[in-house]
């Protein structure tokens, strides 16, 4: 399983959702996975800013670009063929004043790509590309957004999350939310932590059924061509 896992909080090494994004990776390997990771920390590598020559390139028919506008497009072309090749998707982000950092932003603004993530077909609609990868989001709250919380309606990270990475084919991404973190005392951030941790165990096990179930798939047929 190629995996390619996104890391976007700025506190780095102190970061919960880095540290969840370790943990899950790690219960993918006790589950008998050997997951190949692709890794990308925005924080550091920080994609490009949508500019006015980007969209124009962007929007121009590929036979018809200049080379400035390849060269343009060239590092947007390249995340967009690392999703494409990935079996399975980690983003791991803090929420920032109620959605996701910039950075994480500037990455989704680069793999949004017409013909590239998504196609218009012969009826004129949008076909997302990306329909075969697993989809883990490993998010981190200061407050608790949880339905029935004081706070539940002011959570613009999931439904943003779920329509950008919608409209390039992901249809059941998989959420797990660590919250409360930065506003609560230590005991509900510790419960907070284990109910993730809980709940990453459990995506753990299922990705590595359906590893597995391929891997015996693959084995059979194998065998009958033998």
């Amino acid at each position: 399983m190629k995996i390619m896992h996104v890391d976007a909080s700025a506190k780095r090494e102190h970061s919960n959702s880095r540290a969840l994004s370790r943990y899950f990776i790690e219960q993918l390997r006790g589950q008998g996975v050997a997951p190949e990771i692709d890794y990308l920390d925005v924080t550091v590598d920080t994609p490009a800013h949508v500019t006015e020559a980007f969209t124009i390139a962007t929007y121009t028919p590929e036979n018809e670009r200049t080379p400035a506008m390849k060269a343009t497009l060239a590092a947007s072309d390249a995340l967009c063929r690392r999703l494409l090749d990935a079996d399975a998707f980690i983003f791991a982000m803090p929420m920032y004043n109620w959605s996701m950092p910039s950075s994480f932003k500037a990455f989704i603004d680069n793999i949004i790509r017409t013909n590239l993530t998504y196609v218009f077909n012969a009826q004129g609609g949008i076909d997302g590309v990306l329909t075969r990868q697993k989809t883990l989001f490993i998010t981190s709250r200061g407050v608790d957004l949880r339905p029935g919380s004081p706070f539940a309606s002011m959570d613009a990270l999931t439904p943003a999350l779920k329509a950008a990475f919608g409209f390039i084919g992901v249809a059941n991404p998989t959420f797990v939310d660590a919250q409360p973190m930065q506003f609560s005392d230590q005991k509900s951030r510790e419960a907070a932590l284990e109910r993730a941790q809980r709940e990453l165990d459990a995506v753990a096990a299922q990705w590595a059924t359906g590893v597995s179930t391929v891997e015996t798939d693959q084995a059979d047929e194998a065998s009958l061509t033998v």
